[in-house]
């Protein structure tokens, strides 16, 4: 069964810094792209930094480029997201996703998901 477990979330002041863990099993990890999404209260499902299977290739949403990084070793079949300089906008449950499709931004294009973990910025 394909299972994806995220942990790290927690309480951080303006400017500090969370690292985000997303460990998979139940699949081959390396054989597919990764992302991570984020949801607000009241808001859509927005996405946030993706990873390709190997690695070699990440993007991110204009809101963290510069401050988030996204990395994952396969070996240990697991996805980060590094989040830097955080602010209270950042606030929100993160999700871990896997997807059948290279480049992907779009919530339609994951097809497993975790249960996300929260994140809360506060000023």
């Amino acid at each position: 069964q394909v299972q994806l477990v995220e942990s790290g979330g927690g309480l951080v002041q303006a400017g500090g810094s969370l690292r985000l863990s997303c460990a998979a099993s139940g699949w081959i990890f390396s054989s597919y792209p990764m992302g991570w999404f984020r949801q607000a209260p009241g808001k859509e499902r927005e996405f946030v930094a993706g990873i390709s299977w190997s690695g070699g290739n990440t993007y991110y949403s204009d809101s963290v480029k510069g401050r988030f990084t996204i990395s994952r070793d396969n070996a240990k079949k697991t996805v980060y997201l590094q989040m830097n300089s955080l602010k209270p906008e950042d606030t929100a449950v993160y999700y871990c996703a896997r997807s059948y499709h290279s480049g992907a931004t779009a919530v339609q294009l994951y097809d497993y998901w975790g249960q996300g973990t929260q994140v809360t910025v506060s000023s």
